[in-house]
């Protein structure tokens, strides 16, 4: 015989699991300090200076 499942209480199981996944995403994507977030800006800043120095030719003007 099948376990009898309460449907409402897997629902908001099943919600709750989500709403702790999505927060732990938004913790991981804002949750950086201030020091973090210069560090990772100034090694954008430096990698995108390290792609302009080896550019073989300029881009194209419109």
């Amino acid at each position: 015989m099948a376990e009898i499942v309460n449907l409402n209480r897997a629902r908001k199981i099943r919600e709750r699991e989500a709403a702790v996944a999505k927060a732990a995403a938004n913790r991981a994507a804002h949750g950086r300090t201030k020091a973090e977030r210069m560090k990772d800006a100034a090694a954008k800043v430096q990698r995108d200076a390290l792609l302009d120095g080896a550019r073989l030719e300029d881009p194209p003007r419109r």
